[in-house]
This record gives structure tokens, C-alpha cells and sequence, in this order.
């Protein structure tokens, strides 16, 4: 199984991006796909999750301003980030769950910038 993440760049300050997650291989189905970030120096971080059944959950930093979304017969993911901020800056990485308890796969992230 392969993940791979695409869409960062750099933006200013209240900006937008999109982000997105192919996941490719032996895979029937995915249960959850969940979108995380590191900035440096800190923990990675849950940003969004959304489930087989289209339900999502959000972490509060990003509610209100981030959307997540899913194409279930392509396997991808989407994250939608508007009104972006400084803090919004580090590495997202895109996360997949085969089935509630497993296996689990990561991508390799990619680097969002937000700076003026």
C-alpha cells in the first residue's frame, strides 16, 4: 500500500490550500483516513478524521476553517484549508486505516507554509 500526499506550498496568511491523499495498492476498503501535522519541534498532531460512512471530526484549531472530504472509489482524500494562519505552518502527513484495528499507513507529508 502506497500514501501519497500533494498540495502544499507556500501561502500568506489567510489564504488557501488544498491538500490531498492517494492511497493506492491492495486495498479494498479504508475504514478512516485522518490528515496530521508536525511543525518543528512539536508532536505530530491529529487534524481531521473522516470515516468510510462520510462522518468527520475535527480538532478545534482547525474547525470553522479546514474541510475534509473523501472519494471512496478512488481511495483519496481531501483536506480543504481556508482562512490560514501562521500557526497553521507544518508538515501534513495523511494517515489510513484499513480497518479499525489495522494495519495503519502513512504518507511521507508534505510542507505547508503559511508566511508573509
Amino acid at each position: 500500500v502506497q500514501v501519497v500526499e500533494s498540495g502544499g506550498g507556500l501561502v500568506q496568511p489567510g489564504g488557501s490550500l488544498r491538500l490531498s491523499c492517494a492511497a493506492s495498492g491492495s486495498i479494498f476498503s479504508i475504514y478512516a483516513m485522518d490528515w496530521y501535522r508536525q511543525a518543528p519541534g512539536k508532536q505530530r498532531d491529529l487534524v481531521a478524521t473522516i470515516t468510510s460512512n462520510g462522518t468527520t471530526n475535527y480538532a478545534d484549531s482547525v474547525k470553522d476553517r479546514f474541510t475534509i472530504s473523501r472519494d471512496n472509489a478512488k481511495n483519496t482524500m481531501y483536506l480543504q484549508m481556508n482562512s490560514l494562519k501562521f500557526e497553521d505552518t507544518a508538515v501534513y502527513f495523511c494517515h489510513i486505516r484499513i480497518t479499525k484495528v489495522g494495519p495503519n499507513f502513512w504518507g511521507q507529508g508534505t510542507q505547508v507554509t503559511v508566511s508573509s
